[in-house]
């Protein structure tokens, strides 16, 4: 009898100026039998360094972050997917229990599978306030799944069983504070776009949503456990709440129209798919009050 041959990788990531992470992310995927990028306008060294480590290297204009994760999909040829950020990196532990998956040669009934992410920040891992274990749909059978296409919040829709690995992926996700509260200011307007479409302002959301924002980061999700770093979390993602609904509360004031900046503001209806590109990877503020645990974005 025939043994049935070892399933194939393949890694799809999405990139734009992304130098300063790649190489890390590209370097912790080497084993993997394929590796494509999708890159939508680098001005830096991105494209260079990711065809140091793959010629699957594509580049698209940018058309939205579901659209172009699906451009990198359409390139897999491998049986499986393993859909990574560029601020990402496959941990050794991570990389084992994949392999071991694929050597084990037999169809599973899980069609994808939820990862655990570690998320680090001023360089410690934050294990409280909702940020761990943050599991992430991400390896998947090649077919079975795809970023659904909406402005923000994308996520993979996928057709059968689900199952959970137990090794996690790593999340370098802000600099420092000044990067996350300039981040704060953008995903505000990202999410406020995504508000306007389904709900309306009020004082209660203006002023209720943030206090349960901290409560539920802080006190719930036990915040406090990581000292003086989950308090400035607890209370920046509670502003930053806050921030989505001020930014609402302008919208509806102006028909719809979003300001782009201090100075200027969108002169029609906003299109959230329009929005400037935020690196990727980094739309976890805005997912993050969306989304449900432990399923997870």
């Amino acid at each position: 009898m025939q043994s049935k041959q070892k399933p194939q990788l393949s890694v799809t990531i999405i990139t734009r100026d992304e130098a300063e992470n790649i190489r890390r992310c590209l370097e912790s995927v080497q084993w993997a039998d394929e590796i494509i990028v999708v890159d939508t306008g680098s001005r830096d060294s991105t494209p260079s360094i990711c065809r140091e480590f793959t010629p699957l290297v594509y580049e698209y204009p940018w058309e939205g972050f579901a659209r172009s994760k699906n451009q990198a999909l359409s390139k897999a040829t491998g049986d499986w997917i393993l859909s990574l950020d560029a601020d990402e990196e496959v941990s050794p532990a991570l990389k084992a229990e994949i392999l071991a998956l694929l050597e084990k040669n037999v169809d599973t009934d899980r069609a994808g599978f939820y990862i655990p992410r570690q998320n680090f920040f001023w360089g410690r891992w934050i294990k409280h306030g909702g940020f761990y274990p943050d599991y992430q749909l991400r390896l998947f059978k090649r077919g079975a799944g795809v970023f659904a296409e909406r402005a923000v919040h994308e996520s993979i829709e996928m057709r059968g069983r689900k199952g959970y690995l137990q090794a996690p992926l790593y999340h370098y996700t802000y600099k420092d504070t000044t990067d996350l509260l300039d981040r704060c200011n953008r995903y505000a307007s990202l999410a406020a776009a995504d508000l306007y479409q389904r709900e309306r302002f009020t004082s209660f959301r203006l002023l209720g949503r943030p206090l349960g924002r901290f409560v539920k980061g802080f006190f719930l999700q036990r915040g406090f456990l990581d000292g003086i770093p989950g308090f400035i979390l607890a209370t920046i993602y509670a502003f930053y709440v806050f921030q989505r609904y001020v930014k609402l509360w302008e919208m509806e004031r102006r028909g719809g129209a979003l300001p782009t900046t201090p100075q200027e503001s969108v002169k029609k209806r906003v299109d959230p798919n329009s929005l400037a590109y935020l690196t990727t990877g980094q739309q976890s503020m805005v997912d993050r009050d969306s989304r449900s645990r432990p399923q997870c974005e």
